[in-house]
């Protein structure tokens, strides 16, 4: 039998879990205390609603799940590849939350303010940072089509990771309205501008060489190419400069609306930025788009958007909706990198003789937890190595049935 968990998945040790247990409960405490409601979805989802989710590449991530008995016979039978799968894990939060919602509409408030904390499965290509079994924490608005839903989701995103010690972080936004209609302006067809933004999402990593090179390599107009060009080395990305190219100036003023309002809620305690290259890699987003990076690591910590057209899929009809992924992995891999220790209670060990009736032993037990985290252990006939072991794993205190002493190990008790 094999110890080790799969590749791309990882068993979590006690003092992991501490941390992760308290980075999820403060992020929870902040959703909850802004007004969000949790919810939760099965990990298997229909396989044609996956396929038709417009994830991007997460598509071509999916973990499949073959069909069972005569259903897997027939399917192998026919020789059809793609007949072999009826449903597969998750990628994301936000096909289940918007298959949720056409489901459950009729018992749900509007705007649906909600939060998700689960396990996502993409069968990535393990490495450090990726994982084929993570975690997301989301919050999401759905019934609300005004900039209001992306200034709440922002704000609370950004109290949340305050609340764990983030600092000096910036949320970057675009629209990618916005970058289509100035594309459009410089030549480039409206098929090819999924494609063209995707190419110009590497700005910060290729550089204006690396995206006219990829550009030219896929043979779109020259001038187009050159309009962009000279646009990125100008080196004016101002949301004035990119509005210059649109006739209709309601999207930038939206935006400015956005980045000035969360500018004051931020109080200096973060920034925010106009990105224009930013588009992120769901082909769901349909508008305004977010990520948080911070100054001290490479990679962003959250991100989002307004997916307007995916609910509408199960529906039939639109229902605006917006959200904001913590990525709960990296903040937790950064704050144990840094040798972050989660707030605990002193813990307190009770040592009990074998025969003492152990009903007698918690009821005692219960009466310490007012101050410490106990835990009952038997007395050994070694004491003084017992003791040593006790403060080794993190324990303050130590506790005797038969007597009222408290002994501090190590440090002194509260």
């Amino acid at each position: 039998m094999k110890i080790n968990p799969l590749k791309g998945m990882k068993d979590y040790l006690p003092d992991e879990m501490r941390l992760r247990d308290y980075v999820q409960g403060k992020i929870l405490e902040v959703y909850r205390a802004s007004g969000f409601e949790r919810i939760a979805t099965p990990m298997l989802e229909d396989m044609e609603n996956l396929d038709k989710s417009e994830g991007g590449d997460n598509l071509n991530l999916i973990f499949k799940v073959l069909k069972r008995g005569e259903k897997l016979n027939a399917a192998l039978a026919s020789g059809d590849e793609k007949s072999l799968s009826d449903m597969g894990l998750r990628y994301d939060l936000t096909l289940p939350l918007s298959r949720y919602y056409a489901a459950n509409r009729a018992s749900l408030p509007t705007p649906f303010k909600v939060i998700q904390t689960d396990r996502v499965f993409r069968a990535e290509r393990p490495q450090k940072g990726r994982m084929r079994e993570f975690v997301q924490c989301d919050i999401d608005i759905l019934g609300d089509d005004s900039i209001n839903a992306e200034i709440e989701l922002i704000d609370v995103t950004a109290r949340a990771l305050l609340a764990i010690g983030f600092t000096d972080f910036t949320v970057n936004i675009n629209d990618r309205r916005m970058l289509r209609a100035m594309l459009t302006a410089m030549g480039f067809a409206p098929e090819t501008l999924d494609s063209v933004c995707v190419t110009f999402d590497k700005l910060d990593k290729i550089g204006p060489d690396g995206v006219k090179a990829e550009l030219a390599e896929k043979e779109y107009p020259a001038a187009a190419i050159e309009a962009l060009d000279s646009f990125l080395r100008a080196g004016d990305f101002s949301i004035e400069r990119v509005a210059s190219f649109l006739e209709d100036k309601t999207l930038p003023d939206s935006l400015l609306s956005i980045i000035n309002t969360v500018k004051a809620l931020s109080d200096g305690r973060y920034g925010i930025a106009y990105a224009p290259s930013l588009v992120r890699g769901q082909g769901y987003y349909t508008g305004v788009v977010f990520e948080i990076t911070c100054a001290a690591f490479s990679g962003a910590v959250a991100g989002g958007g307004r997916y307007d057209g995916m609910i509408g899929k199960f529906l039939g009809q639109q229902v605006p909706a917006v959200g904001f992924s913590i990525g709960f992995e990296r903040i937790c891999g950064i704050l144990l990198e840094q040798g972050y220790k989660a707030p605990v209670a002193e813990k307190l060990a009770l040592l009990y003789r074998s025969d003492v009736p152990f009903a007698e032993v918690l009821q005692k037990a219960a009466r310490l937890r007012g101050e410490y985290a106990v835990t009952v252990l038997p007395q050994q006939k070694k004491l003084g190595k017992q003791l040593g072991a006790l403060e080794g794993a993190g324990f303050s205190a130590v506790a005797f049935f038969d007597n009222e002493e408290i002994k501090v190990l190590g440090q002194k008790a509260e």
